[in-house]
């Protein structure tokens, strides 16, 4: 005869997990799985040491810290997994020909690698933007964010109609195919429409050829002026939708888009070209007219001109806040100021409750008075 379990002596064995939440800001992962999606695109998993909940809005990003050639280096990437699996998050990236970054991430972030990741932050995003239709546009890896996105709806069974045109450039570099299909094919509401823009020798395709035009954007979407439009992939495509959207009168306050990468050119090019000018007119600046920024942690400080940033004084302190974009995108510089008041002109990298806590994008703000960062 079987003897009943106590389940008093049962439950006593039973340890339960202090699981903490994923907010904004840095955390230590490790990667626990690569997936090989198309011939130049991989998937990489990530969890944290310590159970925790990666909680996130479809459409944020994350910006990862590497060191490549001996040099820090940050970069920032769509998280494409969606928190309806809370206890990892993924992203996805595409092998670039002479990309420094993702051609090492491809070659050498491998399963039990462990780096720092910022985040999660972004404005684009399907939370903040609710509708009962949407249209997810995203032409090559811009797919990321909408995969996230679409994973959400499924996962979550919203009544959501969803219409994803992706555009590629051929049925082999279709990113998530099969899983795209999976979902088309189990709800209703789901309707999947992909255009090759050419096929390989031997390729069979059904379905629309050639490139993203008004007349297949009204044949795979024509309620296309209900819909919330998320938009995502390489500059020229979201300029070819932009222009179609407004030759069709829609109405863009109903249009979202994403993309960012390394710092561009004009911007960095913008920075030295405004350090020059600052530098200049700081010379004609009285000690009066100078601004003080204190950095606690670090027991310095420095002066800086009026509309120079937080950044730039901690530069000129010796001290080096990690960035990736300059834009007041990815959120990586984020810092605690404590006093004192300055006007940030951010893109998204900074949620409004770190704005309530105190936290500042060191890249984008310019102090008003003398501050004090906890930095």
């Amino acid at each position: 005869m079987n003897t009943p379990t106590n389940p008093v002596a049962a439950s006593s064995s039973f340890i339960p997990v202090e699981t903490q939440i994923w907010d904004n800001g840095r955390h230590a992962v490790r990667c626990v799985k690569t997936i090989q999606e198309t011939r130049d695109t991989k998937t990489f998993c990530f969890m944290a040491h310590q159970p925790l909940m990666f909680f996130f809005k479809p459409g944020q990003f994350v910006t990862l810290e590497l060191e490549i050639d001996g040099e820090q280096v940050f970069r920032s990437y769509t998280i494409s997994s969606s928190p309806s699996v809370p206890y990892s998050f993924s992203i996805t990236v595409k092998r670039v020909p002479g990309g420094v970054v993702s051609n090492w991430i491809h070659d050498n972030l491998e399963e039990g690698y462990e780096l720092a990741v910022h985040g999660p932050v972004g404005a684009f995003n399907s939370i903040d933007f609710p509708a009962e239709k949407v249209l997810l546009l995203s032409g090559g890896v811009g797919i990321t964010p909408m995969m996230s996105m679409a994973r959400w709806i499924y996962d979550t069974n919203t009544d959501v109609d969803i219409s994803f045109v992706h555009s590629s450039r051929t049925p082999s570099d279709v990113i998530f195919h099969s899983e795209l299909e999976f979902m088309s094919s189990r709800i209703a509401n789901f309707h999947l429409h992909i255009i090759c823009a050419r096929l390989e020798s031997g390729q069979k395709w059904a379905g629309y050829r050639g490139y993203l035009d008004e007349t297949k954007l009204l044949m795979t979407t024509p309620d296309i002026k209900e819909r919330e439009i998320f938009c995502c992939g390489p500059t020229p495509y979201m300029l070819s939708v932009k222009s179609m959207l407004a030759r069709l009168g829609f109405n863009m306050e109903h249009y979202h888009e994403e993309v960012f990468g390394a710092t561009p050119d004009h911007v960095e090019e913008k920075a030295v070209q405004s350090a020059e000018i600052a530098a200049e007119e700081a010379d004609a600046l009285t000690a009066s007219d100078l601004i003080d920024v204190m950095f606690l942690n670090s027991d310095k400080q420095a002066q800086i001109a009026p509309g120079e940033t937080v950044h730039a004084a901690a530069a000129k302190a010796g001290l080096t806040i990690p960035k990736a974009c300059g834009m007041g995108i990815c959120g990586t510089c984020k810092v605690k100021k404590v006093s004192g008041n300055v006007v940030m002109n951010h893109n998204g990298g900074i949620t409004d409750e770190d704005v309530d806590d105190g936290y500042i994008l060191s890249c984008c703000s310019v102090p008003e008075d003398n501050v004090a960062i906890e930095y």
